[in-house]
C-alpha cells in the first residue's frame, strides 16, 4: 500500500464513497509528473536549439503547476470528491497537450519521450479518477 493511500484511509472523515486505489494512482502520477515535466523543462533550456523548445518548456511548466495543484487538492481527504472533478479534468487537459508537445521533440530529446510517457501515464490516472467520483 502506499503511503498517500495509508494517509487517505486513516483521514477520520472516511473516504468510503472514492476509489482509494484510483484517488492514490492519481495523487502520485500528478506528483510524479510534477517533477517529470519540471525536469524535462529545465534539459529543454540546456538545448542547443532552445528557441525551438520554448513552446516545449511552457508547457511543461504549465502541466507541473497544475498537476501541482491537482495533486495537493486531492490529498486534503476531508474534502468533497465530486467538487474536484473540473480541476481533475483540466489537469488531464494539460497532461495531454503537454504530452503532445513533448512528442514533437521525443526522437531529437529522450527527455521529452520520457516526460510526454508520464504526461499520458497521469491523463489516465485522472481519467480513471473520473470515472469515479461521478463528474
Amino acid at each position: 500500500m502506499s503511503l498517500i493511500k495509508d494517509m487517505l484511509t486513516s483521514h477520520p472523515a472516511g473516504n468510503s464513497n472514492v476509489d482509494m486505489d484510483a484517488l492514490a494512482a492519481c495523487i502520485e502520477t500528478c506528483f510524479d509528473c510534477v517533477q517529470t515535466c519540471t525536469a524535462c523543462a529545465d534539459a529543454c533550456l540546456s538545448e542547443d536549439m532552445l528557441g525551438d523548445m520554448v513552446s516545449c518548456i511552457r508547457a511543461d511548466l504549465d502541466c507541473a503547476e497544475i498537476c501541482s495543484a491537482t495533486g495537493r487538492v486531492l490529498a486534503r481527504a476531508g474534502m468533497g470528491y465530486a467538487s474536484a472533478a473540473d480541476l481533475v479534468r483540466a489537469c488531464a487537459a494539460a497532461c495531454r497537450r503537454c504530452a503532445e508537445e513533448c512528442e514533437q521533440h521525443a526522437s531529437a530529446h529522450d527527455h521529452c519521450r520520457i516526460c510526454a510517457e508520464a504526461c499520458h501515464r497521469c491523463a489516465a490516472a485522472c481519467d480513471a479518477l473520473l470515472l469515479t467520483i461521478g463528474s
